[in-house]
């Protein structure tokens, strides 16, 4: 148990779910402080529930606790009840495993998913007393760093770090710890540390490190400061996921969270090449763990931890090659134990349905089509690889296996759509509702109609995707797409049976503005802070005047990064990291969807995108 908790009962009887904040859970490590030389704790910067869903903490906090030499913890955001008695109380925030104050961690690593966290970032660190601005902290100071997608442009939020990790976490922090800990022997102090580890493959340090601009507020030149800090960082890649590292002992929440069930993580990277997905161009190349590994790991994930639910983890689980042969593993052995799997990112073909028919509770749920445009034509812009003919097939196939739910989700505001295109989510919702009362007969129809739930998000640019160049809608445009929308549906004849459900314009702009954006967008995030502004990913604490107020007070305009096309020979806030996709290839994407060009998949034919270098994955495997 721990010696002590940094929250007493009176407080834990006050808010909102004290088991968020206490510990203890099953497979939570604890350790001897006297026998340890680093302490290092790993943040989500959202909720309990949300962070402990995700599995790219869960691998770190095995690996690094795997470690004898090093304490992996871990914090997550405090929800808001909890927030404001802190700051009332003066409670430091507080690491889960032992309850000590953040600040006497050797490090902080943060996890960041979702631009519209940034603000919780300044609320973590500013509980845990360590200052907010990376220049101003001092020797008794833990070092940040961050990883996770959202550092393939970390400008914006690069004030606010000593180091960015770019890339996948399991290649580097030994090297890094032990440059820590030599350091810390030789007493260089924090800023010769953080200058050596500028120096390891894979890091980005922001202070050595200036940007120059041009009037018009283009960048005119980013470079090193200093001698030997490398101008170009090149992402870090697993070549080998079987033997890479993964958690046998997940650790296992007390309470409900968002997805409460084993991971099992089949591979990384996706061979499809939709122009809008950024980690489909992020994780290249695709890398398959071995089928035989995954059947072990699934064994002992779900004896460690009890847990009555198993999922398949991949950007697209229907390419990996061994899929028949796991899931048929699955089945047999998780039918004897009563356990129930979870197939995500499958497409909806003969092999799926017949997959999903066979897994349990299945038709409590619905099935999902992600045709992400309404036409043809716009399905070609993006490279979605996927028909009419086969959406309307695979609805026809799931409708006669007894199915009568469906979820589509589409994205409005993609460059080039039209009217047309938006008129196009509508048609085919009709056309999927008209496909079950052609393919079921009257007296079969269980509840007499099929349920269409039609779902439109707004498109959000992002670096490194052949869209990094293209304008996003504005505000108005998206709400007038979505209006359009929902008008087009009320106009078909099997209206009745589609549901419309559409995301909040605003959020969506201000993601674009921040996707995008340079390092004077850090102004911009302290101001909104400063006003009271986190958990911005919630609707009910997003403030869009408040972020509107802060861009004029900052003298900046959103729709500078958000809504002009940038020229090919614009410098990029992020052209100083090597995703492994080269610049070359994501140009002659971009010619290719304003030409409505398809690109064959990475199994088809290879694209030549640059992933090949890393000698690894599908790259070097024979096609067919």
């Amino acid at each position: 148990m721990n010696e002590k908790l940094a929250l007493n009962d009176d407080i834990l009887m006050k808010i909102e779910k004290p088991a968020r904040y206490i510990g203890n859970e099953v497979n939570a490590v604890v350790k001897d402080r006297d026998s340890i030389d680093v302490r290092f704790c790993m943040c989500f910067p959202d909720v309990y529930e949300i962070g402990m869903s995700h599995l790219g903490i869960q691998i770190l906090y095995g690996m690094l606790n795997s470690w004898d030499d090093v304490w992996c913890e871990r914090v997550y955001s405090p929800w808001v009840d909890l927030d404001e008695i802190m700051r009332k109380e003066n409670i430091p925030l507080f690491a889960l495993e032992s309850q000590d104050p953040i600040k006497d961690f050797d490090f902080l690593g943060i996890t960041i998913q979702y631009e519209m966290c940034y603000t919780n970032i300044l609320q973590v660190l500013d509980l845990a007393g360590i200052p907010l601005l990376a220049t101003e902290r001092g020797e008794d100071c833990p070092i940040v760093i961050g990883g996770g997608p959202c550092t393939y442009n970390p400008e914006p939020i690069a004030d606010f770090f000593d180091i960015f990790y770019i890339g996948e976490g399991e290649t580097q922090y030994r090297p890094l710890i032990d440059l820590y800990k030599k350091c810390r022997t030789e007493k260089t102090g924090r800023e010769e540390f953080l200058r050596r580890a500028a120096k390891l493959p894979g890091m980005y340090v922001p202070r050595f490190y200036e940007t120059t601009y041009h009037e018009n507020g283009t960048i005119a030149s980013f470079r090193p400061t200093e001698e030997g800090i490398p101008a170009r960082i090149r992402k870090e890649l697993v070549t080998d996921m079987t033997d890479s590292f993964y958690p046998m002992k997940p650790v296992v929440p007390y309470i409900k969270v968002t997805q409460d069930r084993v991971v099992l993580e089949i591979q990384r990277g996706c061979i499809r090449g939709c122009r809008f997905c950024q980690a489909g161009q992020l994780y290249r190349p695709v890398r398959e763990r071995d089928v035989e590994v995954l059947k072990k790991y699934a064994m002992e994930m779900l004896k460690n931890t009890g847990h009555e639910e198993i999922s398949l983890s991949s950007l697209s689980s229907s390419d990996y090659s061994k899929l028949p042969e796991l899931i048929d593993f699955l089945i047999e052995e998780c039918d004897k134990r009563h356990i129930n799997i979870s197939l995500p990112s499958l497409r909806i073909d003969a092999f799926s349905l017949d997959v999903m028919s066979k897994v349990q509770d299945v038709k409590k749920s619905s099935l999902t089509f992600a045709p992400e445009a309404g036409s043809q034509r716009l399905r070609d812009v993006i490279n979605k690889g996927l028909t009419e003919e086969v959406i309307l097939q695979g609805s026809a196939l799931a409708f006669e296996g007894g199915w009568t739910r469906v979820k589509l989700y589409f994205m409005l505001g993609h460059p080039t759509e039209t009217e047309e295109d938006i008129r196009g989510i509508a048609e085919l919702s009709n056309k999927i509702a008209a496909t079950f009362f052609d393919t079921v007969p009257k007296e079969k129809r269980v509840n007499g109609r099929v349920q269409i739930v039609t779902s439109t998000s707004f498109f959000v640019p992002k670096p490194f995707t052949p869209f990094q160049w293209a304008p996003q809608c504005t505000k108005e445009e998206f709400v007038e797409k979505a209006y359009l929308t929902r008008k087009a549906i009320s106009e078909q004849l099997n209206q009745k049976s589609i549901k419309y459900n559409w995301h909040e314009a605003d959020v969506s702009v201000l993601e674009g503005v921040l996707a995008r954006g340079d390092r004077k967008l850090s102004q911009v995030l302290l101001y909104v802070y400063n006003k009271g502004g986190f958990y911005d990913a919630w609707s009910e604490y997003f403030h869009n005047d408040v972020w509107m107020e802060a861009f004029e007070a900052c003298g900046l305009e959103p729709d500078f990064y958000s809504h002009r096309e940038r020229p090919l020979d614009e410098i990029l806030p992020w052209d100083f990291l090597d995703c492994g996709v080269s610049r070359a290839f994501l140009e002659r994407e971009w010619q290719k969807a304003k030409n409505e060009t398809i690109s064959p998949n990475c199994k088809q034919a290879c694209q030549g995108c640059g992933a090949a270098r890393f000698g690894c994955g599908i790259c070097v495997e024979p096609r067919g």
